[in-house]
This record gives C-alpha cells, sequence and structure tokens, in this order.
C-alpha cells in the first residue's frame, strides 16, 4: 500500500515536472508571453531544475539543448528512483 502511494506519487511528480519543461520550451518560443503570471510560474518553477543544465551545456546557436538534457536525466533519474521502491515494496510492474 506504502510503496504503490509512494511509486505512484514519483510517477506523478516527475510527469508534472516533463510537462512544465515542455511548457517552458514552448514558452521560450514565444517571449510575448513570458511576463504572464502563469508563465512566471512556470518559469520560477523550471529554473532551479534547468539552471544547473544551462551552466554545463552552452546553446548551440540560437537553441538552448538544455531543457532536453534536463527531461533525459531526469526520465533516467525517475526510473532509477521506481526500481528502487518495487524493488523495496515488492511490487511487480
Amino acid at each position: 500500500m506504502i510503496g504503490e502511494i509512494l511509486y505512484t506519487t514519483i510517477e506523478m511528480f516527475f510527469n508534472i515536472v516533463f510537462l512544465l519543461i515542455l511548457a517552458r520550451i514552448i514558452l521560450s518560443f514565444l517571449p510575448q508571453y513570458q511576463s504572464n503570471s502563469i508563465a512566471q510560474l512556470v518559469i520560477g518553477i523550471t529554473e532551479p531544475i534547468l539552471a544547473p543544465f544551462q551552466r554545463l551545456i552552452p546553446p548551440i546557436g540560437m537553441f538552448d539543448i538544455s531543457p532536453m538534457v534536463a527531461i533525459i536525466v531526469m526520465g533516467i533519474l525517475q526510473q532509477i528512483l521506481l526500481f528502487i521502491v518495487a524493488s523495496a515494496f515488492g511490487i511487480v510492474v
């Protein structure tokens, strides 16, 4: 029971973060909307996640690929955490 709740919570957390990063990518192509309060919320939530990747990975021309790298790294982290929880609680996926 607790393991399943933890498993589902991890899945939901990462899915929400992935969606927010995708929204941030879309917002980067729409600068006129970046002052919107919802856009500012998305930027504020994703900035702490993306900033380390942006420091390590320089933009390629006009394109910042750090969000894509962040999504890949977070996907790997998600799978590791889900494997650990599933193994610890005997959850069959």
